[in-house]
């Protein structure tokens, strides 16, 4: 195992009910590091467990987003260090599958690199707001890895062609690339915070438990068979009627 640093890699900051978590690891590109990857995946929990908390807002600190895994750990996780290698990747699919477990809504805002893991995350958001500069991509086969662990999260975002064209290849794609493709919501000229922070005030304006079932059922529905996902919708359409206050 790990040893997970005191040291505070992951910023939160509170704007009324918007927490803001930002990835500060900027000397590496916020390169995810055992320690980084548990003090975010914390700090999101923490987020959607917060009364006072309606809409999170996921970015990262200097030059770029996120720039994946940190390579400089995989020295350590080696065939010999099999209960180090299992716990790492059990630690990593939490992360990448948190945002939309999350109850509250998560839109990432993302400028430079988002490679690797780092995509994952940005595509793991409910939303996500980037900067003309953004870098994407998955180039983990140019250097012998699989993108094992971030491949599910693309492959629902994208669908299995244009998901692997990207992971067989490895090319890295540029704002606009990735909003024809559907990967991202907006590209914005500059910091792309200002825009994630404006939908998420849209978002915190909204009754939670609407926001919670309409994010809860989306996931839902994406998963299941047609006539299984109406169901699914009568259900939330029927427990929706309690949520708007009686009209004085």
């Amino acid at each position: 195992m790990f040893d997970v640093s005191d040291e505070k890699l992951v910023l939160i900051e509170d704007r009324d009910a918007i927490r803001i978590v930002t990835m500060n690891r900027p000397d590496k590109l916020n390169a995810l590091n055992t320690a980084l990857t548990q003090q975010l995946l914390d700090a999101l929990l923490a987020a959607d467990a917060a009364e006072g908390v309606r809409a999170v807002v996921m970015t990262g600190a200097g030059r770029g987003f996120c720039a994946g895994a940190d390579l400089q750990e995989f020295k350590h996780l080696t065939p010999a260090q099999a209960g180090a290698v299992e716990a790492r990747a059990d630690l990593t699919c939490r992360l990448q599958v948190a945002m939309q477990k999350m109850a509250k809504p998560v839109v990432a805002a993302v400028h430079g690199a988002a490679i690797g893991g780092g995509a994952g995350l940005a595509i793991g958001c409910d939303m996500v707001v980037v900067s003309g500069s953004l870098k994407f991509g998955y180039p983990e086969v140019k250097h012998s890895i699989v993108p094992a662990l971030v491949m599910t999260g693309l492959v629902r975002a994208l669908g299995r062609k244009q998901a692997f064209e990207m992971i067989s290849l490895g090319r890295l794609i540029g704002a606009e690339e990735a909003l024809a493709l559907g990967l991202v919501n907006r590209v914005v000229t500059g910091d792309p915070l200002p825009a994630a922070l404006e939908i998420a005030e849209a978002w915190a304006k909204a009754e939670p438990r609407a926001m919670r079932a309409a994010k809860s059922l989306m996931y839902r529905v994406e998963d299941l068979p047609l006539d299984a996902a109406m169901l699914a919708g009568r259900d939330v359409n029927a427990l929706m009627r309690s949520f708007r206050e009686r009209e004085a």
